[in-house]
């Protein structure tokens, strides 16, 4: 078998990956990056998932390498679209004008500011790129992982690392190194949380989403019927209250009936609202709510439309977990089932303004999630598996209301910085969205640090959280720090000659701080409130 060999080895090119390669090369040291899909960025890029943020975020709450990334996508437009003048005027670009963040950007942006980040790295030949691979094998010697074993188009690839980083977006290291780890719902009993369930339940998850992109055109563009439309189409979960083929769900924070607008037509103003997700989630205009592009931005005439991504209560797909399942490829082809299911209600269905229904000018933009059926190259994925850590953060840690009081969130080992309500999508498990308000936190180190295993560490989702705080931990900006931590983390221990274990309880912690500090990661919270 074909081997290489690196300083740390990365499994996983989302932006947990991403992140913690960049951390790794800027040490000095050399890395092996592994990605699944065609793209790198996992829930940005492949997923389709624009950038979800805090309200703060073009002030603080993130750290330099993020802030490139989110100055890089601005760049970008800038440097290759025909802006119009007030678009071009403005300080903080949002492509999009969506109302889900203040950065609402195309997949492809994301995809060249990482290429762009990565490509010095690669030329140097400190970075490896291998993509697609995926990991299917792995060799352990007690508590250390020794090798891992990928599946690429040129066959299997044994790669070898002292350290190597799971940036996997479920996870897939932990079972197959023998990782100690969680996956779904954990008790109340176990961890003392309000909103856990009374008894555990490993298959309860987080729904999974396949995301797809529209723009509304002349003609029409409908999509041959689906064999199963009218099963989808009936589809109304006791807890919903209504058909999901429908505009009508559940508020996420008060689980009131809301039924949402839906104008592919609207003729608004861009600039005359700005993200704020502690006055609302802004999807009360689902057109606006995830725009990737507005017309408006634009050159007048250069786009027909505004184009958007559909990321909506609709799609989350809550017939079964995709992880330690046997049925997963079964649930993976049904997500995207329902998915479609839906474009095709939103073209023949969809109540219209004029009294009419549906959008027959609603049309695919495969172009644009780099894909020939037109849907996002992957699911997006709210909730992995998850270490068994030295420390794992509970509802209590976060929660504005368990905690009496809405300061930011500390602690002593702190290795960055959060903030995202506890938002958790409806579940496999048959709960209805848990969507509380939480405070601004610290990442805690032993988050990121195994109970038993020496030189594995996770870089995602997969940190040492619960079922109910990895809603406020799966987010864009937080997945990019978890992964900057725990990149410098394995530089660090190879230039000091330790381990994570060590430096968590010893003096070195203080400088690894230091060093983290000193690469731009913000280590504290100023004196804000929770939301």
């Amino acid at each position: 078998m074909r081997s290489l060999s690196a300083d740390v080895v990365v499994i996983g090119g989302g932006l947990g990956g991403v992140a913690a390669a960049l951390s790794v090369l800027r040490a000095g040291k050399s890395v092996i990056l592994t990605e699944q899909y065609a793209w790198l960025g996992g829930q940005l890029t492949s997923q389709a998932v624009t950038l979800d943020e805090h309200t703060w975020i073009e002030q603080f709450g993130c750290s330099t390498s993020y802030r490139e990334l989110r100055d890089g996508i601005r760049r970008y437009y800038r440097e290759h679209y025909p802006l119009s003048e007030r678009a071009r005027s403005q300080r903080y670009l949002n492509p999009g004008a969506g109302l889900v963040s203040r950065l609402c950007s195309e997949p492809r942006a994301g995809v060249a500011v990482i290429d762009a980040l990565l490509a010095p790295h690669i030329s140097s030949g400190r970075l490896t790129l291998l993509q697609p691979a995926l990991p299917v094998a792995a060799e352990v010697d007690g508590d250390r992982v020794t090798s891992i074993d990928v599946e690429t188009q040129d066959g299997r690839i044994r790669l070898n690392g002292r350290y190597v980083l799971d940036a996997t977006e479920t996870g897939e290291l932990l079972p197959l190194t023998g990782t100690e780890y969680v996956i779904g719902a954990e008790s109340r009993h176990e961890t003392g949380e309000a909103n856990a369930p009374e008894t555990a339940d490993p298959q309860n998850v987080q729904a999974i989403s396949w995301c797809f992109v529209v723009d509304h055109v002349e003609g029409d563009h409908t999509i041959p019927r689906p064999d199963d439309y009218d099963m989808w189409r009936e589809f109304a979960p006791d807890f919903w209250g209504a058909p999901m083929m429908s505009l009508t769900a559940p508020h996420p924070r008060t689980l009131e009936l809301v039924t949402r607008e839906f104008t592919p037509t609207i003729d608004d103003d861009p600039f005359a609202r700005i993200a704020d997700q502690r006055e609302d989630g802004g999807d009360h205009e689902l057109w606006t709510f995830r725009r990737i592009l507005s017309r408006k931005m634009l050159a007048p005439g250069f786009l027909d439309s505004d184009i958007v991504l559909v990321n909506w209560p609709m799609i989350d797909y809550i017939g079964g977990s995709i992880i330690d399942n046997p049925d997963a490829e079964h649930h993976l082809d049904a997500a995207k089932r329902q998915s479609r299911a839906m474009l095709y209600w939103l073209q023949t269905e969809a109540p219209r303004p004029d009294g009419g229904r549906g959008w027959p000018g609603l049309r695919l933009r495969g172009d644009v999630t780099g894909t020939e059926d037109g849907f996002a190259q992957a699911p997006y994925i709210r909730e992995s598996r998850r270490i068994r850590a030295e420390y794992t953060v509970v509802e209590q840690d976060l929660s504005v209301e368990a905690r009496g009081n809405d300061r930011p969130a500390t602690f002593p080992d702190t290795v960055g910085v959060g903030m995202y309500r506890i938002d958790l999508h409806p579940s496999t498990g048959g709960d209805n969205y848990i969507d509380v308000a939480s405070v601004p936190f610290e990442i805690p180190l032993g988050a990121l640090i195994p109970i038993r295993m020496q030189n594995l560490l996770p870089a995602s989702k997969n940190v040492g959280t619960t079922h109910i705080t990895n809603g406020a931990f799966r987010l864009h900006p937080v997945e990019w720090s978890i992964g900057e931590a725990a990149g410098w983390l394995a530089a660090f221990c190879l230039d000091r000659a330790t381990d994570p274990r060590a430096v968590r309880h010893s003096p070195l912690l203080e400088e690894f701080q230091s060093l983290l500090a000193g690469n731009g990661v913000e280590l504290h919270w100023p004196d804000v409130s929770g939301y």
